[in-house]
């Protein structure tokens, strides 16, 4: 089994999630300012949860090798992205200790808790799986909107998003996620049951990550 076979199992939802209205307001920077705030305060609270899976990835692994894979992961969420998303909401006047004590939406609690308990409860396969995604799909949103002419980029409030999910360290950062994850799937058969329910377990994620755009777009008033 590879990475790609779960993309192809779930297409309806995966088009759903990286053709999200969202997305394509954040492209075209008409997304609204409160739309906007609303996910970056519960982004930053969604990625410490996505950093203590990572975290959970090198405790389920197995060999010294698989602790390896995982730490590159962590370092950039705590390093990079987290740090990125305190940038933008100062920017947009709000500190990084009004966002710590930001209470957490209904879709970011469900989506959080799913993976945290699907690593918990399953192996490493089912944890990478669940966090597989958000990993792999920000950073085909990032590349289809380098890429689209329609895409603003002078005076885009949004551009700085844009930017980091397009930009060429990010795009490695997927494809390396992508190897890791196919090695994980190699011995899986694809008509097995193990398979179809590694499938649930990616759809699930990703009609989380769908519902993570509709709270930001449902936080306007």
């Amino acid at each position: 089994m590879k990475t790609s076979q779960l993309l192809h199992a779930c297409h309806e939802e995966w088009q759903h999630y990286i053709e999200h209205s969202f997305v394509h307001q954040l492209a075209d920077g008409t997304l609204h300012h409160d739309a906007f705030l609303h996910y970056l305060k519960q982004d930053f609270l969604f990625l410490k949860h996505y950093a203590r899976a990572y975290a959970l990835a090198i405790y389920k692994a197995k060999s010294l090798q698989q602790m390896r894979i995982a730490l590159p992961s962590l370092h950039a969420l705590l390093d990079s992205e987290i740090g990125h998303h305190v940038e933008w909401c100062q920017n947009w006047g709000i500190s990084e200790i009004e966002m710590e004590a930001e209470t957490e939406d209904f879709g970011t609690v469900a989506y959080t808790r799913y993976v945290l308990d699907t690593g918990n409860q399953g192996d490493l396969i089912d944890l990478y799986v669940a966090l597989a995604p958000c990993a792999i799909g920000y950073g085909e949103i990032g590349a289809n909107l380098a890429q689209r002419d329609s895409t603003l980029l002078e005076g885009n409030p949004y551009l700085s998003w844009l930017t980091m999910y397009g930009s060429e360290e990010f795009q490695q950062g997927v494809s390396q996620s992508i190897e890791n994850l196919d090695v994980l799937l190699a011995d899986i058969d694809p008509d097995s049951a193990r398979a179809q329910q590694l499938i649930e377990v990616f759809r699930t994620a990703t009609r989380m990550e769908i519902a993570f755009w509709e709270q930001g777009l449902n936080a306007v008033k």
